[in-house]
C-alpha cells in the first residue's frame, strides 16, 4: 500500500498550518487543493508547500467546491501513483491522531473504503447534529441498507483507482453533496465499506463554506436523483441478483 493525505482547502489559513502540522508528524505524502482561496490563504499555501518536501500542491482556478476540489486531490493522487488517499479535512474537526487507525484497516482491507463514523463533543452545534439523521434516514433508503453509518464524515479512506474510476463514470456532487453521493454510487457499486468510529470536534475559530440555501438544495437534488437510482436498482437487490459487497 502506498497511502498519500489529500486536504481540500478555501480559505483555511488560520487553522491550516496546525493541521498540516499534525499530518506531517506521520510522515506520509501530503496533497494540499487549492480550491480558489483568497490571496491570504494563498499565500499561507504556497509558504507551507515551499516549507516541506513532502507537500504537493494542485492549485485549482476558482472554487470549486468540497468535492471539486477532493475530485481534483484524488486525480493528482492517482497520477502519482499512490494506492489509498485519506482525506482530511483542513479546518481542524478531526482527530488526526486516528490516522494511523484508518490507514491500518485500509492495509487489511485495501479493497474498501474506511469510512469515519464521527462521536461528537460539546462543541457541535445542535442543529447541525440532529439535521445529519435526515440524510442518515436518505442514505438508508437509497441503499435499502444500514451499511453507512454516516455518510458525512470528511475522514476517510480511499482505494484511489477504483474511486477514480468511479468518478469518471459516474454522476457525483462537486459540494457538500460530494461525501454522501460518492458512498452511496460505491454501495451500488458492491464496494466493500469499513466503518470505524472517530471524534469530531468543532473549533472555536473554525470556518464553515456550508451554503444553506444553494447547498441544502444541491443536497435534496442528490438524494432525489440517488432515489429514483435506487428504484431500478432494489428489484435486483431483493431478488440477490446483484453482488452485494462485505459490510461490518
Amino acid at each position: 500500500m502506498k497511502p498519500c493525505i489529500v486536504i481540500p482547502v478555501y480559505n483555511h489559513e488560520t487553522l491550516l498550518p496546525t493541521t498540516l502540522a499534525q499530518v506531517l508528524d506521520f510522515e506520509l505524502p501530503v496533497i494540499l487543493v487549492n480550491d480558489g482561496s483568497g490571496p491570504a490563504c494563498t499565500e499561507v499555501i504556497e509558504q507551507l508547500v515551499a516549507a516541506h518536501d513532502a507537500v504537493s500542491l494542485v492549485s485549482l482556478p476558482h472554487n470549486t467546491g468540497k468535492g471539486g476540489a477532493v475530485k481534483a486531490g484524488l486525480r493528482a493522487a492517482h497520477r502519482l501513483g499512490f494506492t489509498h488517499a485519506l482525506q482530511v479535512d483542513a479546518d481542524g474537526q478531526h482527530n488526526l491522531q486516528d490516522i494511523a487507525h484508518f490507514l491500518a484497516r485500509a492495509n487489511t482491507a485495501p479493497d474498501a473504503v474506511i469510512c469515519g463514523v464521527p462521536e461528537y463533543d460539546h462543541s457541535v452545534p445542535r442543529l447541525r447534529h440532529y439535521g445529519r439523521y435526515l440524510t442518515h434516514v436518505w442514505v438508508w433508503i437509497n441503499t435499502l441498507s444500514l451499511a453507512i453509518k454516516d455518510s458525512m464524515c470528511g475522514f476517510r479512506v480511499y482505494p484511489v483507482a477504483a474511486t477514480c474510476k468511479l468518478l469518471d463514470s459516474d454522476h457525483v456532487g462537486d459540494r457538500m453533496d460530494f461525501d454522501t453521493e460518492i458512498l452511496v454510487r460505491w454501495f451500488w457499486r458492491g464496494g466493500d465499506l469499513i466503518n470505524l468510529p472517530t471524534s469530531v470536534h468543532y473549533p472555536d475559530h473554525g470556518v464553515s463554506h456550508f451554503l444553506p440555501g444553494l447547498d441544502n438544495w444541491l443536497i435534496s437534488c442528490m438524494h432525489t436523483r440517488l432515489f429514483f437510482g435506487m428504484l431500478w436498482r432494489a428489484p435486483l437487490w431483493l431478488l440477490g441478483l446483484q453482488r452485494r459487497g462485505r459490510r461490518r
